[in-house]
């Protein structure tokens, strides 16, 4: 139990420390009181404290009844005490709870470069799923107390606690994640966490949820780099599906990188191996490699090509974009020597 930390087990230390003081409180009184030796009065006080009944080790004098009188009453409320503390962790439970956190805290203290998702309500839901699916480490944070225990239960890691809190983000390792997601239901909680993360690791990318047209450029200046709005990607979605039906259909075949069959992944020029890293498209040649198709091109300038070209330049700031089946971009990382995420 040593090797935790005071704030791990707090009342079971202060017990121990108690109990360890009356011992030593009642060791010296006997030795000034009575002229004990140092074994006598540690024998004196054990005995004494303990209430076992043993006789003196020798006649008390009138001093030496009242210390003993003190040192009885001050230890009924220590032992009392420790009682208490052993009772609540070990008959309540609570030490299931202290060790479930420090394991989630070594596991979140392992992670670097993971998502934190604020909220799961719907729309945080989804977005942990398709994280889940794309393989990326996941930590999420959670007010409601049973979904995060029911979360936790599933095998995610979920920092119990409001995310408005600055000390529950950095327990979720803010300075230590790629980015935040926030889909709290109400803006003024989002655009806290996006000040809050922005403060705590102004490199961090962050999106947040909106649920009002007025709050997308206060979520903007606040320092979210994507303000999404649930309502209108689904309106318009919806509509989409009256316009065009088959291509939204189509559309809905086509995701990131993950468990569906057919997935869109981007490969940044700079992570492929030197001889790779080729003047134009036509060089690499994904397609006669492995099948894929080179869909679009993002340039150094932030520009995207949409159907490259063969001619198309590239350069170490360019990103690919691919699309083709699971095996087939599998594939084409094994002969890109790409490896994959670790997480």
């Amino acid at each position: 139990m040593m090797m935790f930390p005071f704030r791990v087990f707090p009342r079971i230390y202060l017990a121990v420390a108690f109990v360890i003081g009356v011992v030593i409180f009642g060791s010296v009184g006997y030795v000034v009181v009575e002229g004990y030796s140092w074994v006598e009065a540690l024998y004196m006080t054990v005995i004494t404290v303990s209430t076992v009944g043993f006789g003196e080790v020798r006649e008390l004098s009138d001093n030496g009844m009242v210390f003993t009188t003190i040192l009885i009453m001050g230890s009924l409320g220590t032992f009392a005490y420790s009682i208490s503390a052993l009772t609540t962790y070990f008959v309540n439970g609570e030490y299931r709870n202290t060790f479930k956190e420090a394991r989630l805290k070594q596991e979140v203290e392992k992670l670097s470069g993971h998502v934190i998702v604020c909220g799961l309500g719907r729309v945080g839901e989804m977005a942990v799923q398709e994280l889940v699916d794309h393989n990326t480490a996941v930590v999420i944070v959670e007010g409601d107390a049973e979904k995060a225990e029911r979360l936790a239960e599933e095998g995610l890691l979920v920092i119990p606690g409001d995310a408005t809190r600055d000390e529950n983000l950095a327990n979720a390792g803010i300075t230590r994640a790629k980015s935040v997601i926030t889909t709290l239901p109400d803006d003024a909680q989002n655009l806290y966490v996006v000040l809050a993360a922005r403060e705590m690791a102004p490199d961090i990318h962050i999106i947040s949820r909106a649920s009002m047209n007025n709050s997308v450029s206060k979520l903007r200046v606040a320092g979210a780099n994507n303000v999404i709005m649930p309502d209108k990607v689904g309106g318009a979605h919806m509509a989409s599906l009256v316009v065009m039906p088959d291509v939204l259909e189509f559309l809905d075949h086509v995701r990131i990188q993950g468990a569906d069959a057919i997935n869109l992944e981007e490969i940044p020029v700079n992570v492929l191996p030197q001889g790779l890293k080729t003047a134009t498209l036509g060089e690499l040649d994904a397609r006669n490699r492995v099948g894929v198709n080179v869909v679009g091109v993002k340039k150094s300038d932030g520009d995207f090509i949409i159907n490259p070209g063969a001619d198309t330049p590239l350069d170490d700031a360019c990103k690919l974009f691919v699309l083709g089946t699971v095996d087939q971009i599998r594939t084409l990382n094994r002969v890109l020597g790409i490896q994959p995420p670790q997480v």
